[in-house]
């Protein structure tokens, strides 16, 4: 049986005065599917991300989430999103974070799943209760995970999610996410990591200098640029551009 499309993205460009962001993108993620968006600092992979959130206009082209145009307000209900730069309110504690975002979603907070899932994330449950300016990068990162996990989407929109991991939290978030996966969860990320890439993705695009050159599984990726590893075909991709 043929997946539905959770994420559609038909011709969408983007520019800002003198520089051309993205350049008719076409781009389709199934529902249930694991797809990772890679591409060098500034590609402009959190830019497309935020035009799928109408965080900014596009100029051309149309997004669907879901079937519902981007830019309607119940487009994004089904979803939740980690960004790039992630920074909860100084003022609050972590579980006051945690129980506000829940709140903001309609949902009743439940502090035993919330504790379930920061063990989990190798964040302590007793910073919990700490204010998240004495927050390291790691902790903060933990807890906006911690907040998209509790949420309960079926789509999870995660820009560099892996930012500021040890390697020990990093192997504990892909561990979870493969739990999603059975569940048939379906998250779109980006990344400039290949090894999560190649260990997480279901299928994958390369996004660099505003287009769109590969699209396909990780190993499609390195028969099509006949490379043995996927950081090579990587490479062979945006150097023959």
């Amino acid at each position: 049986m043929k997946k539905t499309h959770v994420i559609e993205f038909k011709g969408v460009c983007k520019h800002y005065p003198h520089l051309q962001i993205l350049e008719h993108i076409n781009l389709q993620i199934r529902a249930g599917e694991f797809f990772g968006l890679v591409g060098v600092n500034g590609a402009g992979k959190t830019t497309l991300i935020k035009c799928l959130l109408d965080l900014c206009e596009i100029d051309k082209g149309s997004i669907q989430l879901c079937g519902v145009a981007h830019t309607h307000h119940h487009a994004r209900t089904p979803l939740t999103f980690l960004p790039e730069q992630f920074v909860p309110p100084y003022y609050l504690t972590g579980q006051h974070f945690l129980a506000y975002m829940a709140k903001l979603q309609r949902r009743v907070y439940d502090s035993k799943h919330a504790h379930e899932i920061c063990q989990t994330l190798d964040l302590a449950v007793s910073a919990l209760e700490q204010s998240v300016r004495d927050y390291s990068k790691g902790m903060t990162q933990k807890l906006g995970l911690a907040a998209c996990f509790l949420s309960n989407k079926r789509l999870l929109v995660l820009d560099e999610p892996m930012n500021g991991l040890d390697p020990k939290a990093r192997a504990l978030l892909k561990h979870y996410l493969l739990t999603l996966k059975a569940k048939e969860t379906t998250i779109f990320f980006s990344t400039h990591l290949l090894a999560d890439v190649e260990a997480l993705c279901d299928r994958m695009a390369i996004l660099h200098e505003g287009r769109l050159p590969f699209i396909g599984t990780p190993s499609e990726c390195c028969t099509t640029f006949s490379a043995e590893n996927l950081e090579l075909a990587y490479l062979n991709c945006i150097e023959n551009l």
